[in-house]
């Protein structure tokens, strides 16, 4: 059976995909889930207004991205720790650390989006890459400072 994906569905297809069945996979589970529509020829036109649904909303989502990716190329985080002798840090900078910083600025940015291959652990100015679409990243300058 021939049906077309209204949501994304795992090891399937995603939303708009016109994908092919067993017959019991449709009837029993996708379609009345709300996963799926049959395939006809007035769903096929709807098909098509869902696609540009999402290239709109796509396109508007990376368009704000890049806004924020602007701001936060405009802005610089100073993290204040304790540091030992040698300028070492007791502890270190994490990203969840940047993005109370980033908050503090006015810019709100979920911590599993900043990109870190390891914690910062020494004094210094580091420009952190902050992933913020797929296809867009900012970067942030952060000084980490003596307290």
């Amino acid at each position: 059976m021939e049906i077309i994906l209204v949501k994304q569905v795992k090891d399937l297809g995603s939303e708009g995909d016109v994908v092919k069945v067993a017959d019991g996979y449709a009837r029993n589970f996708l379609i009345p889930q709300g996963f799926a529509i049959t395939a006809t020829k007035s769903s096929l036109k709807k098909i098509d207004e869902i696609r540009q649904s999402k290239i709109k909303r796509e396109q508007k989502e990376k368009l704000q991205a890049q806004k924020l990716a602007e701001k936060i190329g405009s802005v610089s985080c100073t993290i204040a720790r304790q540091v030992g002798e040698d300028d070492k840090l007791f502890g270190s900078v994490t990203s969840q650390d940047i993005a109370k910083a980033l908050e503090k600025e006015g810019i709100e940015v979920d911590r599993r989006k900043i990109i870190l291959e390891e914690s910062l652990r020494e004094l210094g100015v580091f420009s952190v890459d902050i992933k913020l679409h797929p296809e867009v990243t900012g970067t942030v300058k952060v000084w980490v400072v003596k307290e």
